[in-house]
């Protein structure tokens, strides 16, 4: 669902082929005709944004049709009843009026999903990059939680995380409600242990969403931004509201490998070493920590991220000193060491990865969460459903903006193209410039040609763009990338934003397209 696999993340798709081709029945949830579509048993090519319509339709016919455990719903799980009742409205025929599907699609797919021997959901920004995309998720897990297909091999959800240690950050700190070692900042116990190791009181309120922090930004109550490794002003919707609230900071500060378009804009830029010059570890999208070794020797001026952490800590007159990954790794070990106590570097360099927890030297690490699922004795804690009801796209086609833009990323050129743009001489790229994608019959209407440029303008910005006609997409709808500075297509998104993740709707906004004269 929402995860053009092939191009986001090739090498999980290769794998899912390769299954496919041992008999894995592969169902595709996507608004385009993405390249899975060509190995999938079905494709459900839903209106975008309406995810959570088709997910509490198919929970409507698994429930209508008997086709979950009883026994396990009554040992394990909280709240039934009031998911019985909110799906009660969404039968085949009126989330088919949603959706744009067949209704007997959506039974058939929910029949095949609740009646295998196991059923997993993978999902990645199709599915949180909405105002509703945290319910997104809960849906998710509530179809989940209803058939069992969770804590058993060949079960579960499969979050794809968007790049190769976006897991491992969050982990380490990076989110606002965390402390590194994905310990919890307002657990009493947590905090304390951190406490005493660095000597200091934390404090236990959670710190901001980036959205929150743009928010204080813009009402002046932050003068200053550190950025690290993130390119905000081409990544994040609304460029032109993002560039102006940069613009009115005092002090800007991006510590990054390159000089991205935010760099060009800071004050002080602090220049970082690459994956490849560094040595440390990773968590991929399934918890397994993999250690990475330096390949190459970097510039003599250019420092860890970590070694540039450490001297400005210093300096602001909190003395950080480690010698190395290894030093900072122990660290984290010893104090969360529930989740990594087991996980030396010794252990990574002979067994090549662990999954946590892992709790000490002897455990083999937790290859398959929530097994307790599946345990016979009674559970200390059951898990609830979240029902959950569907919200159209807070911006939809008009007369005016008559087409619905949604966005993704494509293969080569990777996020806001910040690394994969300084390409190697003799490389050979299939896609240099940006395109809108749009439909044969659209283009036709509008007396389009393949590779013309053309107007694509929102309620918040216009740029001109190369045509690309295809029927990946459908009529009504047009897909564009964020990755090329050139073409940057954040002027035109929507800057609306889940108000619990914060994070922002680039799925849907309304746009016009036009022929330039």
């Amino acid at each position: 669902m929402g995860s053009n696999t092939t191009e986001a993340h090739p090498i999980i798709a290769n794998r899912i082929k390769k299954a496919a081709k041992s008999g894995l029945k592969v169902i595709v949830i996507d608004p385009r005709k993405i390249d899975m579509v060509k190995i999938a048993h079905r494709h459900l090519q839903i209106n975008v944004g309406t995810d959570i319509a088709l997910i509490n339709s198919f929970i409507h016919v698994i429930l209508k049709e008997g086709l979950y455990d009883p026994l396990f719903i009554e040992q394990f799980t909280l709240d039934f009843e009031k998911l019985e009742k909110r799906v009660e409205l969404y039968t085949p025929e009126y989330a088919a009026s949603i959706t744009g599907l067949e209704a007997k699609d959506i039974v058939e797919t929910a029949r095949e999903y609740a009646g295998s021997s196991g059923s997993m959901i993978a999902y990645t920004l199709g599915i949180t990059e909405h105002h509703c995309g945290v319910n997104n998720v809960f849906d998710i897990a509530n179809l989940s939680l209803l058939t069992g297909n969770i804590g058993k091999q060949g079960t579960g959800i499969m979050p794809l995380r968007g790049q190769n240690n976006v897991q491992g950050a969050g982990d380490m700190g990076c989110l606002p409600n965390q402390l590194a070692g994905a310990m919890s900042l307002t657990n009493d116990e947590f905090r304390t242990r951190y406490e005493k190791e660095w000597n200091v009181v934390l404090n236990p309120q959670a710190g901001d969403t980036q959205t929150r922090t743009f928010d204080r930004l813009e009402m002046g109550e932050l003068k200053a931004l550190y950025i690290i490794g993130e390119n905000p002003l081409l990544a994040d919707v609304h460029m032109n509201h993002t560039k102006t609230l940069f613009e009115k900071l005092d002090l800007l500060i991006v510590q990054d490998i390159f000089l991205t378009e935010t760099a060009k804009m800071a004050d002080v830029v602090l220049p970082a070493k690459s994956w490849g010059e560094v040595e440390g570890t990773y968590t991929n999208t399934d918890r397994r920590i993999q250690r990475v070794r330096k390949a190459v020797e970097a510039h003599p001026n250019i420092k860890e991220d970590w070694e540039i952490l450490c001297e400005l800590s210093t300096l602001m007159g909190y003395p950080m000193h480690y010698n190395n990954s290894e030093e900072i790794w122990d660290e984290v070990r010893r104090i969360a060491w529930e989740m990594y106590g087991g996980i030396s570097y010794e252990r990574l360099e002979n067994e090549y990865s662990i999954h946590y927890p892992c709790p000490d030297e002897k455990h083999p690490g937790t290859y398959i969460m929530h097994e307790r699922f599946h345990q016979t004795e009674p559970l200390d804690k059951k898990s609830p459903f979240v029902p959950v009801d569907y919200t159209a796209p807070l911006e939809l086609p008009d007369e005016e903006f008559p087409f619905m833009l949604t966005t993704g990323r494509r293969y080569e050129s990777y996020n806001t193209h910040s690394q994969t743009r300084h390409y190697a001489a003799g490389v050979k790229i299939k896609q240099t410039e940006e395109t809108v994608d749009i439909h044969p019959d659209d283009a036709k209407a509008l007396g389009i040609s393949d590779g013309e440029i053309v107007q694509v303008r929102s309620r918040r910005g216009e740029l001109e763009v190369k045509a690309k006609i295809t029927e990946q997409v459908v009529p009504g709808l047009v897909f564009m990338s964020f990755h090329w500075s050139e073409t940057p297509t954040n002027v035109l998104t929507l800057n609306e934003y889940d108000p619990i993740s914060g994070t922002a709707e680039y799925k849907a906004c309304a746009v016009s397209i036009s022929k330039i004269s």
